[in-house]
């Protein structure tokens, strides 16, 4: 009994009967292994990308020796990965280069290659230096349909990719805008500053209580609503609407209160970035939070969202470098974050702030709303239409 086709009726009309071949890639191409070059070799002024381990190239070269519009297999670093080039480029050891005949496309090769990373990626050799070896990759069954549907698989699936570049090249010009804007917003004379604007230190407009007790085995998947100060820069954004994680009743008992309106702030990391990241707690019910935080209780003076984006300028990053400590692991105290001034306007303009700024994270930043949840969504479809493009009857 035949396997029914798989791919759609539009593909299958441009067949018109035409087999479909399944040959080992080894047969119809050539996989060939790349040449190192040293670290003196290279040089940011060079012409042609260098590639290694991955898609990120390794630095640039005044030679290429592959030509542009070809498939790599990266086999150390990505090991498995499968990456297009478009330019010229050096092609390092540490690539594999399909080179193909005139029996198949490039980049329908490209395409249907991409279909198989997964698999490629489970062929890593341990033992030594992991790497992929040259014979999985020339074993590999590869369909091969008349060129003129390779072609138009092509066109679609170049067309998905295109969208996609231009939904992430406009997620990065509103990127840009928003922290043009957040700067501009946040940015205020402190000689004067005008009449709206004082200054006060953290300490002088709100409460600062130091987490205590929280374990990540603490927490669970319901109960008593909990942030970890790992999450913090891992997970959560300027704001906290659920929290992802919950401890018990009982173990809540022993750990500082969080209300709605309260900021979370990190006094613990690895890197000076983490340290002082903020989240406000927007969440109805009361929640908890543990050691190598900080709960910032606002007074009626300032608005703890705009607190939140104010630690994201680079005037409030400058004043928190002067009071970290440490060099593995970087800390700064509770009482030294009360010592950092900050620009406060009227309550109503920090509110105003606060509003445009959320306008701006929520299309940027938001996998449920905004850039990025199209962006996920262009993804999906395209993987799913190239999934069903590239499925022959075999």
């Amino acid at each position: 009994m035949t396997q029914e086709p798989k791919i759609f009726p539009y593909i299958e009309r441009l067949l018109q009967g035409a087999e479909v071949v399944w040959k080992p890639l080894g047969e119809v191409c050539k996989v060939l292994r790349g040449k190192r070059l040293t670290k003196k070799e290279l040089s940011d002024e060079g012409i042609y990308p260098v590639f290694h381990g991955g898609l990120i190239p390794l630095g640039y070269y005044n030679s290429y020796n592959r030509k542009g519009n070809q498939t790599m297999v990266i086999n150390t670093g990505s090991i498995g990965e499968v990456v297009w080039s478009g330019v010229d480029f050096w092609s390092s050891d540490g690539t594999f280069v399909v080179e193909t005949n005139d029996v198949i496309e490039d980049k329908f090769l490209y395409y249907y290659l991409k279909t198989k990373e997964q698999y490629l990626k489970s062929q890593k050799r341990e033992g030594g230096v992991p790497t992929i070896d040259r014979s999985v990759v020339e074993k590999l069954s590869i369909p091969l349909p008349p060129l003129s549907v390779q072609q138009e698989i092509v066109r679609i699936l170049d067309k998905f990719t295109q969208l996609e570049a231009e939904l992430e090249a406009e997620l990065d010009c509103r990127k840009r805008q928003y922290e043009y804007y957040r700067n501009k917003l946040l940015t205020f004379n402190e000689i004067g500053g005008g009449t709206e604007i004082v200054w006060k230190t953290l300490g002088e407009v709100g409460t600062f209580i130091r987490g205590n007790g929280l374990q990540k085995k603490d927490l669970i998947t319901s109960g008593v609503p909990a942030i970890h100060y790992g999450q913090i820069y891992t997970y959560y954004g300027i704001s906290a609407e659920q929290t992802i994680s919950f401890v018990s009743p009982e173990t809540a008992e022993g750990l500082r209160k969080v209300d709605y309106g309260d900021v979370i702030i990190t006094n613990t990391s690895e890197n000076i970035d983490d340290v002082g990241k903020a989240v406000a707690y927007c969440v109805k019910e009361q929640g908890v939070t543990g050691g190598h935080a900080t709960i910032f209780k606002p007074s009626e003076k300032i608005i703890g969202k705009y607190l939140v984006y104010y630690t994201q300028t680079t005037e409030f990053s400058n004043q928190k470098r002067k009071y970290a400590k440490g060099t593995k692991v970087i800390d700064i105290s509770a009482n030294d974050l009360t010592k950092i001034t900050i620009p406060l306007p009227p309550l109503s303009k920090q509110q105003r702030i606060a509003n445009i700024l959320d306008k701006f994270d929520t299309l940027v930043n938001s996998i449920s709303e905004g850039l990025p949840k199209e962006i996920a969504l262009r993804r999906k479809q395209y993987e799913y239409y190239r999934e069903k493009l590239l499925s022959f009857p075999s």
